[in-house]
C-alpha cells in the first residue's frame, strides 16, 4: 500500500502543473463576478484532472502488485467507468457552465454503473440487538443511487473556498481507509489509499491562496469515489453499519441537508445556489480570510471522523447514548454558526464551486 500511495501522490503532484497549463490553454478558468468570494482572475479550474490521474495510477499499481479477486476487479473497473463519467461532465461544466439537469443525469448513470458491479446498500443492523435487516432489490437500488448522487453533490456544494473540498476529502478518505484497514478489508483500501495519496499530491497547489482549483471536475470525481469507498467499507462494520460512514461524511452531508431545507423553506428551487453554506458563515466570522475558515472546517471534519472511528468500538445501548450526545453537540454547533434559522431575505445566488 505505501507504493500505491506514493505513486498516486507523485503522479498528482507532477500532473497538476500540466492540468493548469491545459486549463489556461482551453479556457477552463475561473471568471470572478459579484457573486463570488474570490476576486482573482484566470485561476485554472481543471485541477481535478490531476487528482483523477493520480488516483487511477495508484489503483493500477495496487492491482499490479496485489491482484484483487475477479469480482472486486470488476468493481474497480465499474468505479473507474463511473468516475470517468462524472469527471467528464465536471470538466465540461468547468469550461461551459452546464445546467444542473445534465449533470444530474450523468451522476445517476454513474450510480447505476456502480450498483451493477456490486457497490450496494443491502442491509442495516440494529445496534441494540445486532439484528440485520436486508433490503429488497428495488429498495437497495434506490438507496444506493440516492446515496451516491447525494454524496457526489455534497462535495460539489462544499467546494466553496481555496483548499476546502480537497482538504476535507483527504481527512474523510483517510478515516474511511482506516476503517477498512481495521476490518482487514483490502479491496476498500485499494480505493482509499490511492485516492488519499492523489489528493495530498494536489493539495499544496490548492491550499489558500490556491494556484489552481479542483473545480467541479475534481469535486464530483472525489465525491463519487468517496461515496463508493463508504459503500465498500460499510459492509464490514457489523455494528451500526451505515451510521459510521454517515458520521465520517457528516460535514458535507450536513451542509447539503441544510442547503436543501433552507431553499425549501424559502420556496425556492433547490438547484438555485445561495450564500448561506457553512463555509460562507465561517468566512464572514473570519472577516473574509480563507485560511482560518478552511482550517476550522478541517478541524470539524477531523472531529466527526474520529467519532466515526470510535463508534466501531461501541455496542448495545452505548451506541444510542453516544449518538444522542453527538447529535446534541452538532445541534449546538450549527446553532452557534447561525445555520438553523432562516435569514429574512435570500442573499444573492452563488456559484457552487471552489470560488463561490
Amino acid at each position: 500500500m505505501p507504493i500505491t500511495f506514493a505513486a498516486a501522490l507523485a503522479t498528482a503532484a507532477l500532473a497538476t502543473p500540466l492540468a493548469s497549463k491545459l486549463s489556461l490553454a482551453l479556457g477552463a478558468i475561473d471568471r470572478p463576478n459579484e457573486r463570488k468570494v474570490s476576486a482573482r482572475t484566470n485561476i485554472p479550474r481543471w485541477g481535478g484532472l490531476a487528482v483523477a490521474l493520480g488516483a487511477f495510477v495508484g489503483i493500477a499499481v495496487a492491482l499490479l502488485i496485489g491482484p484483487a479477486d475477479a469480482d472486486f476487479q470488476g468493481n474497480l473497473e465499474g468505479l473507474m467507468v463511473g468516475a470517468l463519467l462524472v469527471l467528464g461532465i465536471g470538466a465540461m461544466d468547468d469550461r461551459w457552465a452546464l445546467a444542473a439537469w445534465p449533470k444530474l443525469a450523468v451522476e445517476i448513470a454513474a450510480a447505476l454503473i456502480a450498483f451493477a458491479v456490486g457497490f450496494r446498500i443491502e442491509h442495516v443492523s440494529d445496534p441494540i440487538t445486532g439484528t440485520v435487516w436486508y433490503f429488497d432489490p428495488w429498495l437497495s437500488w434506490l438507496l444506493t443511487t440516492v446515496w451516491i448522487v447525494v454524496v457526489t453533490n455534497a462535495f460539489n456544494l462544499i467546494d466553496g473556498l481555496d483548499g476546502l473540498c480537497t482538504g476535507v476529502s483527504v481527512i474523510i478518505g483517510t478515516a474511511l481507509t482506516l476503517l477498512a484497514w481495521q476490518g482487514g478489508h483490502v479491496p476498500a483500501m485499494m480505493i482509499g489509499v490511492p485516492l488519499v495519496g492523489a489528493m495530498l499530491g494536489f493539495l499544496p497547489f490548492n491550499f489558500p491562496p490556491a494556484r489552481i482549483f479542483v473545480g467541479d471536475t475534481g469535486a464530483l470525481f472525489i465525491g463519487y469515489c468517496l461515496s463508493l469507498l463508504a459503500l465498500e467499507g460499510y459492509q464490514r462494520v457489523t455494528v451500526v453499519t451505515f451510521l459510521v460512514p454517515l458520521l465520517a461524511l457528516a460535514v458535507p452531508l450536513l451542509d447539503t441537508t441544510l442547503s436543501i431545507l433552507r431553499r425549501l423553506r424559502r420556496r425556492a428551487n433547490v438547484m438555485v445556489a445561495d450564500r448561506e453554506h457553512i463555509h460562507h458563515r465561517l468566512l464572514k466570522d473570519y472577516h473574509g480570510s480563507h485560511r482560518p475558515a478552511v482550517l476550522s472546517l478541517y478541524f470539524l471534519t477531523a472531529c466527526f471522523c474520529l467519532i466515526a472511528i470510535s463508534f466501531t468500538r461501541l455496542h448495545g445501548y452505548a451506541v444510542v447514548v453516544f449518538l444522542a450526545v453527538v447529535l446534541l453537540l452538532t445541534y449546538r454547533i450549527l446553532k452557534n454558526l447561525g445555520l438553523l434559522g432562516l435569514p429574512p431575505a435570500a442573499l444573492p445566488a452563488d456559484a457552487e464551486h471552489e470560488t463561490s
